[in-house]
């Protein structure tokens, strides 16, 4: 398997103005963390708020410079803050967010709001633009008709799947989602989570997923990695981390946090779907 994102020593620091009363001082939110993520895997970045994890996401997504470390996508080092970021690379690496209708411009139909990735970055003509935000509505699971709808007339899950069908638009190789279905209802995210996993074995995706939720976490993920405050405390494939936590923290984190069976989930999901089709019958 080919390693679509690696990441070495990455550090990330915000320093903090001195005043009259309160000194200058220097914040470690990331505190060199090392990583890597193979095509068609996932790996899970888990740990409490404020414990990094969303800084790093930003930082893999090329919206955050790093403080220090290394940053290579598909083996090219990458420093936002030194080089341009080119049309090629930017298309490489896609990222959907927590809240679905805030990511989303209220005053763009759906149509457009697929297109505008393909407007900015590419020299698609308008006819192919439209032809291929249709045919993402579909993979995503929603009919082509909602081409011209706007968000306010989508429910929250429904706008999800439209956020994840824009970060697909062109082709990228490496999807980082923060807390994508934490703001859905518990039957919405198992679809949802289904969706991308359907999405991850089609196009072969690179998935970084960052979540506080455990049981998401143990469906979605191949590797996981525990954050607290800034530092790497954990490392390891899912099956090893879930079975056998090592550090403190992380036994702390998995005794603290409820547990929701997303696979139950998921099967009262199935049998639903199997009621309505019978009753269509």
């Amino acid at each position: 398997m080919s390693v679509v994102v690696e990441g070495r020593n990455i550090l990330r620091d915000y320093h903090i103005a001195g005043s009259l009363t309160r000194p200058a001082k220097t914040v470690h939110a990331v505190k060199g963390i090392s990583f890597t993520v193979e095509r068609g895997k996932t790996l899970a970045i888990v740990g409490e708020s404020g414990s990094g994890k969303s800084t790093l996401a930003r930082i893999v997504a090329l919206i955050d410079q790093a403080s220090g470390g290394e940053l290579l996508i598909e083996g090219k080092p990458i420093d936002i803050g030194k080089e341009k970021l080119t049309r090629e690379m930017r298309s490489k690496v896609q990222m959907v967010f927590q809240n679905p209708y805030g990511s989303l411009n209220p005053r763009q139909k759906i149509g457009d709001v697929l297109m505008e990735p393909l407007l900015l970055n590419t020299d698609t003509p308008a006819s192919e633009r439209r032809d291929r935000a249709r045919e993402m509505l579909v993979k995503v699971g929603l009919p082509a008709e909602h081409f011209n709808r706007y968000p306010h007339m989508f429910s929250g899950g429904q706008r999800q799947r439209i956020a994840i069908a824009r970060a697909l638009m062109l082709n990228p190789t490496l999807l980082v989602l923060d807390e994508p279905v934490s703001a859905l209802d518990l039957s919405v995210q198992a679809q949802v989570l289904n969706l991308l996993a359907d999405l991850q074995e089609e196009f072969n995706l690179a998935y970084v997923f960052i979540s506080h939720d455990l049981s998401v976490v143990r469906y979605i993920a191949d590797d996981v990695l525990v954050m607290n405050r800034g530092e790497a405390v954990e490392q390891g494939t899912r099956e090893a981390v879930f079975a056998d936590p090592k550090h403190p923290y992380t036994r702390e984190l998995f005794a603290a946090t409820p547990i929701t069976d997303v696979e139950a989930i998921r099967a009262r999901v199935a049998r639903r779907a199997a009621m309505r089709a019978a009753a269509r019958a």
